[in-house]
């Protein structure tokens, strides 16, 4: 046992069980297939060490005794069971075996299955048969190690909702009696490309927030962030993992940037590039070129890493490549099709070949219903209206913006924009 004060302890438990709890979940999880037993076990081997280590002193490994205390756990309650159907039968007898095999030889085997097990959670937790917000909040819980309070706490829901959630979530994944395999073949890229998509919307949560007072809520950036790279070490040869790596390396690394000393938004033109991160835009750059030399045909993500990448060698806003810009959306716009992409480069157009062709683009879509409550197509267009002079018809799409806008930080911001157009048209 390890010699520390005894007052440490408790200090000493959050800080082993925020490193291991992912780690021990994955390993359980795979072992009993249902995803809420496997969280019972972990939470009492959590109180288990909650109780004795105060007294005994913290193990010289704890993850490894918190682990086999809680397969202990798992091994006990199927032995009461009263086998009621095969499946627990089997379980049993499946525990039963690798107990008599002893602890030591579960636990290296847990450690050497540790990056399927890993793998297996997160395919399981982003399963598309799950609503998006249940994926979210799953993959949160299990992967994160979030609490239901914070998860609540960052998509402005009550805890009440993120456990409801959570639970049907967990009765839908054992009522469907999913594999915790990782699955082959096409099934796999499935699979796959549903983990990377829960992965970016938690992301763009954070970076762009959907509702609420605070424009960005980093925190879910950083997890988003911290769960792609564990993703990219577990399928190193996936060159779209690499891609949605750069992308939010990349993106992230404008953070310090994009409010100013109030919270408020700061256009890209118009921030301090001195307060980019470029240890981030490094990682992102390096994720890219990865991503780049797995697959000569680039996929979404890395289509939008490489636009991100643009701006992020750009030392001022004058040397960005607008016109690489434009064409690399135009690529993605023909992969992935989207009134969303078709915004965005219109947008991208009208700085490489000015505001008139940007608007040529961009007004077909005022007809699309998709996007009619969208505030970003008002707010581009107010953009280009203003950069033509055109300051009442962009005061009106400003204020139209506002109007549709999510959050009070953007509709502040839009109002601000209103009135300089307003200004401007009185001026003229």
């Amino acid at each position: 046992m390890a010699k520390i004060d005894t007052r440490d302890v408790p200090r000493t438990i959050d800080a082993v069980w925020r490193i291991e709890q992912t780690r021990i979940l994955a390993g359980l999880a795979r072992m009993v297939r249902d995803v809420g037993l496997a969280e019972e076990f972990a939470q009492d081997a959590l109180i288990a060490a909650l109780k004795q280590w105060p007294l005994s002193g913290v193990p010289a490994n704890p993850g490894a005794w918190l682990t086999a205390t809680a397969k202990r756990r798992a091994i006990d309650h199927f032995r009461r069971q009263t086998m009621a159907d095969r499946k627990h039968v089997q379980i049993g007898h499946e525990l039963d075996s690798e107990n008599n095999s002893g602890a030591a030889e579960i636990e290296d085997r847990l450690d050497d299955d540790i990056g399927d097990d890993m793998l297996g959670l997160m395919f399981v937790a982003s399963h598309p048969m799950l609503a998006t917000e249940a994926r979210i909040a799953l993959t949160l819980k299990l992967l994160g190690g979030l609490t239901t309070e914070e998860i609540g706490r960052a998509f402005l829901v009550s805890e009440t909702t993120v456990a409801q959630r959570i639970v049907r979530a967990k009765r839908a994944l054992a009522a469907s009696g999913e594999a915790f395999e990782i699955p082959r073949g096409e099934a796999r890229n499935t699979r796959l490309s549903s983990v990377m998509e829960v992965l970016y919307l938690i992301f763009n949560e954070g970076y762009s927030a959907s509702s609420g007072e605070d424009w960005i809520r980093p925190q879910l950036c950083e997890e988003a962030m911290r769960l792609g790279r564990v993703l990219a070490g577990l399928a190193p040869d996936e060159p779209e993992v690499h891609g949605l790596v750069a992308l939010m390396e990349l993106q992230a690394s404008r953070f310090k940037a994009r409010v100013d000393g109030s919270g408020d938004p700061v256009r890209l033109p118009d921030q301090n590039r001195a307060r980019w991160d470029h240890l981030l835009i490094g990682r992102g750059l390096a994720a890219l070129e990865r991503s780049e030399s797995l697959a000569p045909q680039r996929g979404p993500y890395a289509f939008q890493a490489a636009i991100a990448a643009c701006h992020a060698r750009a030392r001022v806003a004058e040397d960005t490549d607008w016109a690489r810009i434009a064409a690399l959306y135009h690529g993605l716009a023909e992969l992935t099709p989207s009134p969303v992409v078709a915004l965005n480069r219109a947008v991208a157009v009208s700085m490489a070949y000015g505001p008139e062709a940007g608007l040529a683009l961009l007004d077909p879509l005022l007809e699309d219903p998709a996007v009619g409550f969208y505030h970003l197509l008002p707010a581009a267009r107010g953009d280009l209206l203003f950069r033509l002079y055109r300051f009442e018809e962009a005061a009106v799409e400003f204020e139209r913006a506002a109007r549709l806008s999510p959050t009070a930080r953007d509709r502040i911001f839009l109002e601000r924009r209103a009135e300089t157009s307003r200004s401007r048209t009185v001026v003229g």
